[in-house]
């Protein structure tokens, strides 16, 4: 089941952000990945986030993601990453409940 690396990246130094971008895009294909959005337009349809450049990748499933944004192989290049933006990312399963969820209180 694929399963999604979904990034809000506010870029603070464009020149080393460029260099991070061309480390960082052939290791989503190693993984098995590809790029669905990258630094598209967007809208905010409801609430207050304001998203400055989103991303989102999607890889054949939750553990080649989990490796591609863990692992320590590419630890050196996520750190440009750090260096150079501000980041929030999240994995996200590519399930599609067929039921209501019991909500709690944790959401």
């Amino acid at each position: 089941m694929p399963a999604y690396i979904i990034v809000d990246i506010k870029v603070h130094h464009p020149e080393p952000y460029r260099d991070y971008l061309k480390k960082i895009t052939p290791t989503v294909a190693e993984c098995g990945g590809r790029y669905l959005v990258r630094g598209a337009e967007t809208e905010v349809l409801h609430g207050d986030w304001q998203p400055a450049r989103m991303v989102v990748m999607e890889f054949p499933d939750w553990e080649r993601a989990h490796y591609w944004a863990t692992c320590e192989e590419y630890q050196p290049i996520h750190q440009l990453r750090q260096a150079n933006a501000s980041v929030r990312m999240i994995l996200v399963d590519g399930a599609v409940e067929t039921v209501l969820p019991s909500f709690n209180s944790r959401g």
